[in-house]
């Protein structure tokens, strides 16, 4: 491995395992890493700053006041030019204030205003770890993307012996790695997703859709992007960020995506459907607005729209991977399993919207990974984390 000019932040809290971040802030820098350290007052009663200073070779930073090497503001400056923002030994103190957006210390407003890649080694008594609130606060930073390494079990400082050690500085080393390097596991591959609502126009002002945000959708055309796949999204109504370098297709209604799918799918290795069609859409499309008329009810005649994914199903071709989703309110895996099979899908992806922190709109979500012959459930995680589990089990059934 070779990381010349990667830029990792580590930053060091108050617990006895300090000493061990010595050893990573050594191997980084072995490996070419450039490493700001920040460390909290209580680490450095632990390890003195001049330490890291000296293996970094990096002015370390503990007051949020104190004079920086150069004018900027110093907690935006490091958040900004973090590549994987690390925190080892994470004390249950730092892991609640990250949780609940406390920012008090340098550590804390620094690793709040950063936008890179987090990972954590936590490091505590066995008793603080499996807390109810610790875990609470672990389970709130994993929904938000937070990485995590650790912690192992063993003999601790305090001579208990269970979960709360620190992984080692090799292990925390290679979880870095695993964040820096890209996984090029989709490297020449044709990728198509599909992502947002379909609309169904009731006359020019209104239609028929759904609370599909396009946030899924996005989520696994960015992770497949970023393993090296050519992607394409064919893209409905969406209110989340629109991602970049990816080619975007826009349809409005169903049958519009239907339309689309007849051109793009056959040029595909991989299509995964996580658009919201509608199944339904007006008989009677009106040129004009519909008027209230004076307290009558309004009578909507709506017939189904086509079966996308049955139809992508249809036209599918040796050694395509076919993905699709299925939203559900009840019976998740009855009703999954159905639509697997009858819509010739190598792999669905099933959630209960109903769940908290799944579902439309959100950032996070819930799902169970279903094949012909398996079933993998994701727990709460964000839905870029959900998006790489997804693209891992589709390289699994390309093999």
């Amino acid at each position: 491995m070779n990381w010349t000019g990667r830029e990792i932040v580590l930053g060091v809290t108050g617990g006895i395992a300090a000493y061990k971040s010595a050893e990573i802030v050594s191997r980084l820098r072995h490996l070419g890493a450039n490493v700001s350290v920040i460390m909290t007052k209580n680490a450095t009663e632990f390890v003195a700053p001049l330490t890291f200073q000296t293996l970094s070779a990096n002015q370390v930073t503990v007051d949020t006041f104190q004079a920086p090497e150069y004018w900027n503001v110093e907690h935006v400056a490091l958040a900004k030019k973090a590549e994987v923002f690390v925190i080892a030994p994470a004390t249950a103190n730092i892991l609640a204030k990250m949780a609940h957006g406390i920012a008090d210390d340098m550590l804390s407003t620094t690793v709040l205003a950063t936008r890179a890649p987090i990972l954590v080694a936590p490091a505590m008594n066995t008793g603080m770890w499996t807390a109810e609130a610790t875990q609470e606060n672990v389970n709130i930073l994993r929904a938000r993307g937070v990485r995590f390494a650790g912690p192992d079990s063993g003999i601790l400082a305090c001579g208990d012996s269970g979960a709360g050690r620190m992984s080692e500085p090799e292990e925390i080393v290679e979880a870095i790695g695993e964040i820096l390097k890209p996984r090029a596991t989709m490297e020449g591959l044709k990728v198509l997703v599909t992502a947002g609502a379909t609309r169904e126009r009731l006359d020019p002002v209104r239609f028929l859709t759904n609370d599909s945000s396009g946030k899924m959708g996005f989520a696994i055309a960015e992770a497949a992007r970023d393993r090296g796949a050519e992607v394409t999204i064919v893209k409905a109504f969406t209110t989340a960020a629109v991602p970049t370098g990816i080619r975007i297709v826009e349809v409005e209604s169903t049958q519009d995506l239907l339309e689309a799918m007849k051109i793009e799918a056959p040029r595909q290795d991989v299509i995964i459907q996580a658009a919201a069609p509608a199944d339904y859409r007006p008989v009677d499309v009106l040129g004009t607005k519909i008027k209230k008329q004076e307290g009558q009810e309004l009578v909507l005649r709506l017939t189904e729209t086509p079966d996308v994914a049955k139809a992508v199903g249809l036209m599918k071709r040796e050694g395509q991977i076919l993905v699709g989703f299925a939203a559900e309110t009840d019976h998740v895996l009855e009703h999954a399993r159905g639509k697997l099979k009858r819509k010739n899908l190598d792999l669905i992806v099933a959630n209960d919207v109903t769940q908290p922190g799944a579902g439309f709109g959100v950032d996070t979500n819930i799902a169970s990974l279903i094949t012909s012959d398996s079933i993998d459930e994701r727990p709460l995680q964000s839905k870029r984390m959900l998006a790489e589990d997804i693209l891992d089990k589709v390289t699994w059934l390309r093999r």
